[in-house]
């Protein structure tokens, strides 16, 4: 197996403890083999470490997978109801790949754009040559990497939005990760704006 290979199916693996399966109404067994495709092009790759394995909307919804976040046992949270979550749909160009799963290469919390408005953030971030992740991408940061939200620092998710013009962001509030929104001329010194250097589904490794 190589390193990306071995690396997607650890985050499978904890995806799997963590009860997705049960949110996308399914077996264990079903849910891996849906992500057997993915792994299985990894092999031939040398992608390496730095990736994230994402599952699309329609196989489980962003709205029930904040409660399965953690940190030091605090599970996440959210204060908006499941329809406003339901809201935040990616924009133009950032659509997920076709597949039950994709992934997400060299995934960052923004660092670079902390403290930014996200209109502003998204400027700079186009002009970096660089994608913002959307909210399911942003949920698979805090799924696989907590510690980034207490090492790093919280982050917008500039590649979804509602229709009201809000984006989803997820930091650390009562010590534990909380997924919110703020509007496009807001800033926080403890955001960043996320980003990746790409997508890539299981038809652009055959």
């Amino acid at each position: 197996m190589s390193k990306a290979s071995e690396e997607a199916q650890k985050q499978l693996d904890r995806i799997v403890a963590l009860g997705y399966p049960d949110v996308a109404d399914m077996s264990s067994a079903a849910f891996r083999a849906l992500a057997r495709p993915l792994i299985t092009a990894l092999e031939r790759s040398d992608l390496g470490t730095n990736i994230l394995l994402v599952p699309t909307h329609e196989l489980v919804s962003p709205e029930s997978l904040i409660a399965r976040t953690s940190i030091n046992r605090m599970a996440g949270f959210t204060t908006m109801p499941p329809r406003d979550i339901a809201s935040f749909l990616p924009q133009d160009g950032f659509e997920p790949p076709e597949g039950p799963f994709y992934l997400v290469v060299d995934p960052h919390t923004g660092t670079a754009y902390i403290n930014r408005e996200p209109d502003v953030a998204r400027k700079l971030i186009d002009t970096d040559e660089r994608l913002p992740l959307t909210i399911g991408e942003g949920l698979a940061i805090a799924t696989q990497h907590p510690d980034w939200l207490v090492k790093k620092n919280g982050f917008n998710l500039l590649g979804s939005r509602s229709t009201d013009g809000r984006v989803p962001s997820i930091w650390m509030s009562q010590n534990a990760p909380r997924l919110g929104a703020v509007w496009p001329n807001s800033r926080h010194t403890w955001l960043g704006n996320a980003y990746c250097a790409a997508r890539r589904g299981v038809s652009l490794f055959l």
